[in-house]
């Protein structure tokens, strides 16, 4: 293990905290798909995003299974966790859509964006953590 590298309890509170994740999605004979999302995470569990059912991430997520997110520190000292696995893919709910809106907003911004975005066919991502990649440099 790199003298950089997080333990597990530091790489999933990181995970946790507020940072706007990148979604990488495999395109089968392509570049791969990369954008920010906003999610959410909790020690031991999923990383959940909310899109648009029609998307082409849903699109590409359905046919090849999983995806990254990684999530990084700007500001000095750098760090990213990046973590890989398969996804499970379902209709998310208002009160789903509202705590990720949010965790990024506000709880007036948040639910005022959710209301002012409604969407039907509105799904969320739950990605299941099976390889972590980490790095800390507040360690050097």
């Amino acid at each position: 293990m790199s003298q950089l590298s997080m333990t597990q309890q530091e790489r999933e509170e990181f995970l946790a905290a507020l940072h706007v994740g990148v979604l990488a999605v495999d395109r089968p004979g392509g570049s791969s798909l990369v954008v920010p999302i906003w999610y959410r995470y909790t020690a031991g569990g999923v990383v959940e995003f909310n899109t648009g059912g029609a998307s082409e991430k849903v699109r590409l997520l359905e046919q090849v299974g999983r995806a990254s997110v990684c999530a990084q520190r700007e500001d000095l000292p750098y760090a990213y966790v990046t973590v890989e696995g398969p996804v499970e893919i379902n209709k998310t709910d208002r009160a789903t859509r509202i705590d990720i809106a949010t965790r990024y907003l506000g709880t007036d911004a948040g639910t005022a964006y959710v209301e002012a975005n409604p969407d039907d066919d509105e799904i969320v991502v739950r990605l299941r953590p099976t390889r972590w990649r980490t790095m800390d440099f507040s360690k050097l």
